[in-house]
C-alpha cells in the first residue's frame, strides 16, 4: 500500500516573497561567475574572468535589493534569511574564491588562503543568525554587524578584474610569487586572508 503526499504542489514556491526571488537571483549570478571562470580556464579568453565579476557585481545588486523590498513590503521570513546566507556564501564567498584560483592563484598555499576565506564567510554568516535577534536588542532592526559583512568581497572581486585588465593574471599575478618548502605562495592571496579575518573578528559595523 502506497501512500500519496498530502502537501499540495510548489507549496514552498508559493510561500517565497517577493524579495525571496531577488535573493534567488543573487545566488543565480554567483553560479554563473563560477561556471565563467571553468570557461575562463578551459578556453584562456580573458573576457570570462570579465563576465565572472560582472556577475558577482550583479549578484551584489540583488542582494542589496532583496533586503531594501524586504523593508519596504515589511515581509520578513526565516527563510528569506536562510535562503539569503546561502546565496550569499556561493556569490560572495565561494565565487571570490574561485575567481582568485583561475586568475592564478593555484599553490598549496594560495589554495589554503581560499579555503579559509571561503569557511570565515560561512562562520561569519552563521554567526549573524543565530545571533541576529540579540543584536537587534529587542527590535525588528539589527543594529550593527559583528565583522565585515560578507559582501565587501566585492573590494576582492573588483582587484581581480582590475589585474585581468591591466594582464596580471596567471604567471604575471602582481607582486609574482614566493616558494616556501616546496610550494607556492602568491601574495596578492593575502588580501583574502586579511578579508577572511575581518570577517570573523568582532569589529563592531552600524548597519545602515
Amino acid at each position: 500500500m502506497t501512500t500519496r503526499p498530502t502537501g499540495k504542489p510548489f507549496s514552498m514556491i508559493r510561500d517565497f516573497h517577493l524579495a525571496d526571488w531577488f535573493t534567488l537571483a543573487n545566488a543565480v549570478c554567483g553560479t554563473g561567475a563560477l561556471f565563467s571562470i571553468m570557461t575562463y580556464l578551459e578556453l584562456n579568453d580573458i573576457k570570462h574572468v570579465y563576465f565572472a565579476c560582472g556577475l558577482v557585481l550583479a549578484a551584489l545588486i540583488f542582494d542589496v535589493l532583496d533586503g531594501r523590498i524586504a523593508r519596504w513590503r515589511q515581509k520578513t521570513s526565516l527563510l528569506g534569511r536562510e535562503l539569503d546566507s546561502l546565496a550569499d556564501v556561493i556569490s560572495f564567498g565561494v565565487a571570490p574564491a574561485i575567481i582568485a584560483y583561475g586568475c592564478g592563484m593555484q599553490g598549496l598555499y594560495d589554495r589554503i588562503v581560499l579555503a579559509f576565506f571561503v569557511a570565515c564567510g560561512v562562520s561569519r554568516l552563521a554567526r549573524y543568525n543565530v545571533t541576529a535577534e540579540a543584536l537587534s536588542e529587542g527590535g525588528n532592526k539589527v543594529k550593527y554587524f559583528e565583522g565585515t559583512p560578507i559582501p565587501t568581497s566585492i573590494v576582492l572581486v573588483l582587484v581581480l578584474a582590475l589585474a585581468a585588465w591591466s594582464g596580471a593574471v596567471r604567471e604575471n599575478l602582481w607582486f609574482g610569487q614566493v616558494t616556501l618548502g616546496g610550494y607556492s605562495l602568491h601574495p596578492l592571496v593575502l588580501m583574502f586572508a586579511i578579508s577572511g579575518s575581518l570577517m570573523i573578528s568582532r569589529l563592531r559595523i552600524p548597519k545602515p
